[in-house]
């Protein structure tokens, strides 16, 4: 991917940021994924009184993604508005992992900073097929 479409990715997801549903943590968090299709799908947070039952930003993006059915990804942008660059929490990882591979994950902030590393970088030695033994 050049500079442009990651440009355009960060804006996907600011853009959805504005839809995040957060009355309780008011962090608002907007994400977009690139299919290979070229096309891009954004999600934004959505949060419960039960806190189990809140989606974050990146599985909102992705599951959208996959219920359009696509299958392959080149890179995904998650935006928030925190002093510091807000990396995915965990099961956001392991999903990012799980459908997307080792892409570029870019996080970025309502000021114009960002930062680019890859899905390996922030989930080493993840768990996948492969970790499934066969039976």
């Amino acid at each position: 991917m050049n500079p442009n479409q990651y440009e355009a990715l960060i804006a996907a997801a600011r853009q959805a940021r504005e839809n995040a549903h957060a009355p309780y943590s008011n962090f608002r968090v907007g994400a977009a994924v690139r299919a290979k299709s070229g096309r891009i799908y954004s999600g934004c947070n959505v949060e419960n009184a039960s806190y189990g039952l809140t989606c974050c930003a990146e599985r909102v993006a992705i599951f959208k993604a996959v219920s359009e059915g696509e299958r392959g990804f080149d890179a995904i942008a998650v935006v928030t508005d925190a002093e510091k660059l807000t990396p995915p929490c965990g099961a956001c990882r392991q999903i990012i992992w799980e459908f997307c591979g080792d892409v570029p994950v870019i996080l970025a902030d309502l000021a114009g900073n960002s930062e680019k590393m890859s899905a390996a970088e922030l989930l080493p030695r993840a768990f996948d097929s492969n970790s499934i033994s066969e039976a």
